[in-house]
């Protein structure tokens, strides 16, 4: 049995698109969650969705094997290329099923 990952992606809500459907191309299969509305603080600026930090950030996380893994990695990186001041970021950890 291949190992699971968590993948998560943190990102400004304005790449969402660009990010999901990235995903669903690259791994037609792709199971995720996205939470859509993310208030919060990052290295450059923060994301609090008021008047003064009007942006919003969103969360989308997945659980996948090694090779989607690498897929998700692929795919981040080029969304980041293309929009290099969105502040995206993405995480994996490894996951255990019970």
């Amino acid at each position: 049995m291949s190992e699971l990952y968590r993948a998560e992606i943190i990102s400004n809500q304005s790449v969402q698109e660009d990010i999901t459907e990235a995903l669903e191309k690259e791994i037609p299969s792709i199971q995720y969650t996205v939470i859509p509305e993310i208030h919060g603080r990052g290295s450059h600026t923060k994301k609090l969705g008021d008047t003064i930090w009007p942006e919003m950030n969103f969360v989308l996380f997945s659980y996948v094997e090694e090779a989607d893994a690498r897929k998700i990695k692929d795919v981040v990186e080029k969304v980041k290329q293309r929009f290099p001041n969105e502040g995206i970021s993405l995480f994996f950890t490894k996951a255990v099923e019970f």
